[in-house]
């Protein structure tokens, strides 16, 4: 296996992104060389050590690899080496990236600085001043695309595959297009308008951060349900004879269940029947859900016999001539 990145950053196997850079960043700022002026080089060989194992176990692709063939198979493909799952089987190569620029991405204009005074040797206060006119890089405006999901999807969760298809340096510096699956798990509850960030997944051009792609919640129409907030609302109709002496109708819900809907009183109409918690998840609080809200709308028939108008007149009060 060689060196072990999970325990250089004092992490599990399963750890999840969120978890990676915060130990990251704790162990980055601890052995920066820096803020070790008295052990200079051993602090800077530790500090390459961290910003090493993060950089492969933040990238998908380096950390399978990893995990598969351990250092030794990864460092295998740096120069183009056949190794295990190298440059020959897959085309990929490990180009490991630079201490100074992943710090750079989480501290800013600190890693001008850091850079100019422990690589050039000139003293910390010149280190600093030369870091206050290095001009950050611009970073790409961030890319925006719907991602349609259906109501059932929004209701009990999900997980989509995005593929994404960017550009990238090759191992001699030439762009390239490679292809991504992103992973997006959908919450239940979450509403259209919804964002979701992939932070610097967009191109990378020489001298510019790569954009951050943004997927935003689009809702599909669904054919008996339409969505008002967090409650849901069906457009239910029945005849004038159901209206006036009652109906009982079943309803499949988002999550295939199966409900009975009685109706005794008389429904007018414009009436509303609401149905507690049959509604969306609230995302916030998913044991808690919205309304049910049935909207009847009341059919008339066309036409009438003089016998069916008789017979109306009579159960309901009005005069036969």
């Amino acid at each position: 296996m060689g060196v072990d990145y999970y325990n250089i950053l004092k992490v599990s196997r399963s750890v999840t992104e969120e978890d990676l850079k915060k130990s990251y960043k704790r162990q980055a700022m601890k052995w920066h060389p820096d803020k070790n002026r008295v052990n200079n080089k051993e602090a800077e060989a530790k500090f390459k050590q961290i910003s090493e194992a993060y950089d492969v176990l933040s990238d998908p692709q380096k950390r399978q690899i990893y995990d598969l063939y351990g250092e030794e198979g990864l460092k295998a493909t740096e120069f183009g080496a056949a190794g295990p799952y190298g440059k020959s089987d897959s085309g990929f190569m490990y180009n490991p990236r630079d201490a100074e620029d992943i710090f750079a991405e989480f501290f800013g204009g600190s890693s001008g600085k850091s850079r100019v005074s422990y690589r050039n040797g000139v003293n910390g206060e010149a280190g600093r001043n030369q870091g206050n006119n290095a001009k950050p890089k611009a970073k790409a405006a961030a890319i925006e695309s719907k991602l349609a999901c259906t109501l059932e999807e929004l209701y009990k969760g999900a997980r989509k595959k995005m593929k994404i298809s960017r550009v990238v340096p090759d191992e001699f510096g030439k762009p390239k297009t490679v292809e991504e699956i992103l992973k997006i798990d959908l919450k239940p509850g979450w509403k259209k308008g919804t964002k979701i960030t992939f932070p610097e997944k967009g191109n990378q051009e020489p001298g510019v951060t790569p954009a951050d792609l943004i997927f935003v919640v689009d809702e599909k129409p669904h054919a008996i349900f339409k969505r008002d907030g967090n409650d849901l609302v069906v457009h239910q109709k029945i005849s004038l004879l159901e209206a006036l002496t009652g109906q009982t109708f079943t309803l499949t819900t988002l999550d295939a269940r199966s409900i009975t809907i009685p109706v005794i009183d008389i429904v007018k109409p414009g009436r509303e029947l609401v149905i507690q918690n049959e509604g969306m998840p609230i995302s916030k609080d998913p044991s808690k859900r919205g309304n049910l809200i049935i909207k009847f709308e009341v059919i008339f028939p066309s036409r009438l016999t003089l016998e069916q108008k008789s017979d109306l007149k009579r159960v309901l009060g009005g005069a036969v001539n």
